[in-house]
C-alpha cells in the first residue's frame, strides 16, 4: 500500500484553523487541493468532516473518529489510522485536522504544504514536522490585494 501524503495550508506561525474553517481565502490553495486529491481518498477528522462545505466530489471521504457511533452519509468511518489507511486503499491525502495530521506523520511519504506568509490568529495548529523532511518543490506567489503571499512546497521523506 502506497504511503499516505499530508495535504495542508499553515500560517506562518503554525495557524491552520480557526473556529473550524481555514482563516484564510487562497482561490489558488483551493485549486491545487482539489487538484492534489481528486480521484482520492482523503482522510480526515470528524471535525474537519464537518467544516467541509459537503461532499468533495470526485473524492472518498474517510472519516477517522472515535465516537463508535458516528456516523455521515458519503462517509466511510475509521476509528484509528491503520482502519483509514485501510479503507483508503490507494494513494490517499490526509487532510486534517492536527491531531489527523500528527498520527500520519510518522507513515507519510510526503506534505503537499502551502506556506502562508502571514501571522493568522487561530485555534489549531499544524504539529511539529519533525525531521527527516527534505523540500523537492517551491512555487512562490507574492501577496494580491488582501491576500498574503503563499507559497506551494512538497517535502518528500529524506532516505
Amino acid at each position: 500500500m502506497p504511503a499516505p501524503f499530508i495535504i495542508v495550508a499553515a500560517a506562518r506561525n503554525g495557524t491552520i484553523g480557526a473556529n473550524g474553517t481555514l482563516p484564510w481565502h487562497i482561490p489558488a490553495d483551493l485549486k491545487r487541493f482539489k487538484a492534489l486529491t481528486m480521484g482520492k481518498s482523503m482522510i480526515m477528522g470528524r471535525k474537519t468532516f464537518d467544516s467541509l462545505p459537503g461532499l468533495l466530489s470526485g473524492r472518498r471521504h474517510v472519516v477517522l473518529t472515535r465516537d463508535p457511533a458516528w456516523q455521515a452519509e458519503g462517509a466511510e468511518v475509521a476509528h484509528d489510522l491503520a482502519e483509514a489507511l485501510a479503507l483508503a486503499g490507494d494513494e490517499a491525502a490526509v487532510i486534517g485536522g492536527a491531531e489527523i495530521i500528527a498520527l500520519a506523520l510518522p507513515v507519510a511519504g510526503r506534505i503537499e504544504l502551502t506556506e502562508v506568509h502571514a501571522d493568522v490568529p487561530g485555534d489549531t495548529s499544524l504539529p511539529p514536522l519533525g525531521e527527516g523532511w527534505r523540500e523537492t518543490f517551491r512555487e512562490s506567489h507574492e501577496p494580491s490585494g488582501e491576500k498574503p503571499g503563499f507559497a506551494f512546497v512538497t517535502l518528500a521523506r529524506a532516505l
